[in-house]
């Protein structure tokens, strides 16, 4: 089919513009273009059209072009809809797009697009409302569709175009993936008849495992990237779909199909969609990654007035592993008090029972009257007369099996009429009052009766693919993480200004929601692995640097240079210290002591910078090779590059492998040239001749780190 395409409207939303185009088959599809809607575009390619709301309703017929099992995507529903109308809401902050479908049923899809003045993205999202006389279930409803990936290249836009994904799995967070079209079998078929989707995500509660919720298009000749994140709590799905000359993208709750989910719509009811994060920008991936990081600024903006400088932190669990008692944090506080460390936490077992572990024993959260013969509050009040703020952990959402909470059954999630468990744990049914206010006494009362001020949020395993309780499943675990969510949000009301830390076995909850709730991030359960500025690297194209809380454990064996690689780490993030405090010599506290200086001074650009990513090492994520760097420039607050940076910092790892001695990093454009400070724990040298940042390095397994201005 020929392309018989019209402009519907058009709107200029920062550097972006979005392009609601009017394709023959009646429904508006949404295209976003960094800069201005060219005069030229799809000159060539033949178009089907694809609507910018994605949805399918039970008793519809499902997609044709041997679709069905592999997309939801052009249902029936979508064939009986037509556009109705478009208006335009302009505040002070903000401009929001609505597009309203209808079918003749009194069905109705209202796609939703804002932009928030002065911000590098779009969120975007879309309410189904049920304006009939009868119920009626949904089956897929998307968050956002893109198109127009190919509107600048000739037909199908072969061997230019690159897709993206972000891989995770424990301890191994933010494998970038990028594949072509023509790998995924993503090509329109000769006729133009047949489709093609590649559907992926993660189904359970923990939203970072398997996948990133995160996907971009590349056209590498423009060298245009498009990139979306999801908002999201639960099972989720992104898609690239072909049956065109034009690539399809879209993304939200995992459907029926790939997340077990189906939602009924009662009359005069609605339902609105998670929030997806979407951008466009003539530029690199990592710049587009970037601009979707931006979005969560606003939200970090809004943390406690503590959080303003970054403080160094200390987390006992790699000191004590699941064991802290009071007077072994006593002795701890006595090593680790003037050296710049602002939060002190108290990590899991500080209920275990004798002869239990923690993992097993977390739920009933009973403070061990052996551990901490004088109380918890009595541990927050030495902490704060050591000059630091306390922290402890929780695990809010899960049971361990040796818990009295386990066996209370009608508190806990089901299965088909089984109580939902796993090896060793079960799971709060989050949606009941009484477990609200079970969670109320145990975790809001007992942080404010002992004096916390910080808390360590944990989550150790997943729910699968959903519960008891619902229409499906999948609509059980929606409804079950909506309420904890809304705990979380509980728990900021109740306890204003408190700190709250988001983990999940480390990394499995680093998306855009819990992360707007969140002062910082555990970002991964590597807590001594030789890999992790890798992954801390990695992170940059996912979450604020800002919000990246980077372990940093230190043994009494360790080396200079071993310690100024972990402490270099850090670098790459928030600076999180462990290990054997109390056991460590004058020259190893002076080893991080100079990384705390050095943390200090490059603070405002880990808070305020673009980061510039180098990697020339091997495909291996544990046995390393090669070498990596970050490059960070200082920017504005309210901008995500900044043209007349006031300082900038480097961080450099070299693994080891290279036959060269020397390290070439050509600064970016802008970037300040002269070295004002180095760390590092070896004879490894830096100097900036020109543009280029060269490191001279000797031996393997060294980091060296550089501040300019």
């Amino acid at each position: 089919m020929k392309n018989n395409r019209s402009i519907l409207s058009s709107y200029e939303l920062g550097d972006m513009t979005v392009c609601y185009m009017h394709m023959d088959n009646g429904l508006p599809e949404m295209i976003l273009f960094p800069g201005k809607t060219p005069n030229d575009f799809f000159s060539e390619q033949n178009l089907q059209g694809e609507s910018l709301v994605q949805i399918k309703l039970l008793d519809d017929a499902y997609p044709g072009a041997y679709a069905n099992g592999t997309s939801m995507r052009n249902s029936g529903t979508l064939q009986r809809m037509t556009y109705q109308g478009q208006t335009v809401e302009e505040t002070p902050d903000a401009v929001t797009i609505r597009t309203t479908l209808c079918d003749d049923r009194g069905y109705t899809c209202v796609h939703m697009l804002s932009w928030i003045k002065g911000e590098y993205s779009l969120e975007s999202s879309v309410r189904f409302e049920n304006n009939s006389s009868d119920s009626v279930t949904l089956e897929m409803l998307s968050s956002f569709s893109l198109r127009g990936f190919t509107a600048f290249a000739r037909n199908a836009g072969s061997e230019r175009m690159l897709l993206h994904r972000i891989r995770s799995r424990w301890s191994a967070e933010g494998r970038l993936v990028s594949e072509t079209p023509e790998d995924l079998q993503l090509e329109p078929s000769w006729s133009g008849w047949g489709m093609n989707s590649v559907r992926y995500g993660q189904i359970g509660s923990m939203p970072v495992k398997g996948y990133f919720p995160f996907g971009a298009i590349e056209d590498t000749e423009e060298k245009i990237v498009w990139a979306a994140q999801l908002a999201i709590e639960g099972s989720w799905q992104m898609e690239f779909y072909r049956r065109d000359d034009d690539l399809a993208f879209s993304g939200g709750l995992a459907d029926r199909e790939f997340g077990h989910w189906m939602k009924t719509i009662h009359p005069r009811e609605s339902f609105e969609t998670p929030l997806a994060i979407l951008t466009v920008v003539r530029g690199t991936l990592d710049e587009a990654c970037q601009r979707l990081t931006f979005h969560g600024r606003k939200y970090f903006n809004r943390q406690p007035e503590s959080e303003e400088r970054l403080p160094v932190l200390f987390n006992e669990y790699c000191t004590t592993w699941g064991l802290p008692s009071h007077d072994h944090i006593h002795n701890i506080l006595q090593s680790i008090k003037g050296h710049g460390i602002t939060y002190f936490v108290v990590d899991c077992g500080w209920f275990v029972e004798e002869g239990k572990s923690w993992g097993d024993g977390m739920g009933d959260y009973i403070p061990s009257a052996k551990l901490f013969p004088q109380g918890l509050g009595a541990l927050a009040q030495e902490i704060r007369a050591a000059g630091m703020l306390p922290g402890i952990w929780y695990e809010i959402d899960n049971v361990g099996k040796d818990a009295r909470v386990y066996q209370m059954e009608d508190m806990l999630l089901h299965r088909d009429g089984r109580v939902l468990s796993t090896e060793n744990r079960r799971f709060f049914d989050m949606r009941k009052q009484k477990v609200i206010d079970y969670l109320t006494e145990k975790v809001i009362r007992q942080l404010r009766s002992s004096g916390f001020s910080y808390m360590k949020m944990d989550y150790n395993d997943t729910i699968g693919i959903g519960c008891d309780g619902a229409e499906s499943l999948g609509e059980g675990l929606r409804q079950d993480r909506a309420a904890s969510v809304d705990f979380v949000r509980k728990i900021k009301k109740e306890l204003p200004g408190i700190i709250l830390e988001n983990c999940a076995s480390g990394g499995h909850k680093l998306e855009p929601l819990m992360m707007s709730l969140c002062s910082m991030a555990s970002f991964s359960d590597a807590h001594e692995a030789p890999e992790i500025p890798v992954i801390a690297l990695a992170l940059h194209r996912l979450i604020l640097p800002s919000q990246s809380q980077i372990w940093a454990v230190i043994r009494k064996t360790d080396s200079l240079q071993r310690i100024a690689y972990t402490m270099a780490n850090t670098f790459l993030g928030r600076m999180c210290l462990s290990g054997d405090m109390t056991d460590l010599s004058p020259e190893q506290w002076k080893q991080i002591d100079d990384a705390i200086t050095f943390y200090r001074l490059i603070a405002p650009a880990v808070k305020t910078g673009f980061s510039y990513l180098y990697e020339n090492r091997g495909i291996s994520d544990r046995n390393l090779s090669g070498w990596q760097a970050l490059v960070r420039i200082e920017t504005e607050e309210t901008d995500y590059r900044c043209s007349d940076p006031c300082m900038a910092y480097a961080v450099i790892h070299h693994f080891g492998g290279l036959s060269e001695k020397e390290i070439r990093i050509p600064l970016p454009e802008g970037c300040p040239l002269t070295i004002q400070s180095v760390y590092t724990g070896t004879k490894a040298q830096a100097r900036i001749e020109g543009n280029i940042l060269t490191v001279t390095t000797d031996v393997p397994m060294e980091a060296i780190a550089v501040y300019m201005k």
